[in-house]
């Protein structure tokens, strides 16, 4: 459990994860008040690596449910295990023959089946899928609903019963509540809105790309052999090419990518002709690629202008969002 909002920057900091301050208000508070965070963003700024270092942090098992378009309960929640259920069915036969013994009727056996349903319907028929694998567990986890939005609208309303009750029900077997509360993290992309009652049950939280001075202290944490002056102009391009019009805009974590390739091709500048080889590292339509060349000319010609002893690669600008990574 964390101790306080301070403890949860700390305790991110020891697993190389930097968060403002805003992101370890709302951890904390989802952790006290054991409701959901929904964390919605662009792709690629850490959404997905919230929920993991905090199951770290909190010594916890993390449990993901990837959603997809078409998932459905069987997949998220259970499955009954058909094949185990006729093989025990053909071991216990001779069982079988004992319960039926003595009926002359029809209905009578039926009933003496029936009877047993309990035995060939229980939980050691079921195969927890990660939802009952969180409501279930011995010990308190992490849930990651990871990627919401490319589920069903169906299924978005299906998870309601578990983030407002943490319980599930199972025809039959009825009920099954939660032997303990699970912190549950769902990520978002934003390539569809998510309905009010889901939003009302969470605590929000929005990731957008990192300030320039963000993303500096990220690229210094997680790519330190990377030299500073190559860093700033790596972080200056990338948050230009950012407000261009392109089909996917890098980032923070192709920033990072980036910044692993030019050091492995121990590139000292973006004036290097080895650069343009690596673009595809950080963006992935050719179109944007284009744009980008014609963002690194423009940059090149500036350093190459700019009066010896200049800040190299000062970046300009940011939006000021939050980075998680």
């Amino acid at each position: 459990m964390f101790e306080s909002i301070d403890d949860v920057m700390l305790r991110f900091a020891e697993r190389k994860y930097i968060c403002s301050r805003g992101i370890a208000t709302v951890v904390f508070l989802a952790s006290r008040m054991h409701k959901p965070i929904l964390v919605e963003g662009p792709a690629g700024v850490g959404k997905t690596e919230l929920a993991k270092v905090v199951a770290g942090c909190l010594g916890q098992d993390l449990i993901r449910l990837q959603c997809y378009e078409g998932l459905d309960e069987a997949k998220a929640l259970y499955e009954w295990e058909y094949g185990k259920q006729l093989l025990y069915t053909q071991i216990l036969k001779d069982k079988i023959s004992d319960v039926l013994a003595g009926t002359s009727t029809l209905g009578e056996a039926v009933d003496r089946i029936s009877a047993q349903d309990g035995v060939f319907f229980s939980e050691r028929f079921i195969l927890p899928r990660p939802l009952l694998r969180a409501i279930t567990s011995e010990h308190p986890v992490v849930l990651l609903v990871d990627e919401i939005d490319k589920s069903d609208s169906e299924f978005e309303a299906f998870l309601l019963e578990i983030l407002s009750d943490f319980q599930v029900s199972v025809p039959e077997l009825g009920t099954i509540e939660a032997r303990n509360l699970p912190l549950v993290v769902l990520t978002s992309n934003n390539t569809r809105e998510m309905s009010d009652a889901l939003k009302r049950r969470c605590l929000h939280l929005f990731i957008d790309f990192p300030s320039p001075e963000h993303e500096r202290e990220i690229v210094r944490l997680k790519v330190p052999e990377v030299p500073n002056a190559l860093a700033a102009e790596v972080i200056a391009v990338v948050q230009k090419v950012r407000r261009l019009d392109l089909k996917k805009a890098p980032s923070i974590s192709e920033t990072l990518d980036w910044a692993r390739a030019l050091a492995l091709l121990n590139v000292e500048n973006l004036g290097d002709e080895a650069v343009r080889d690596t673009l595809t590292a950080i963006f992935k339509y050719e179109a944007d690629i284009r744009k980008a060349e014609k963002e690194l000319r423009e940059h090149v010609a500036r350093q190459r202008a700019r009066p010896a002893g200049g800040a190299a690669g000062e970046p300009s600008g940011g939006n000021g969002g939050d980075a998680l990574h």
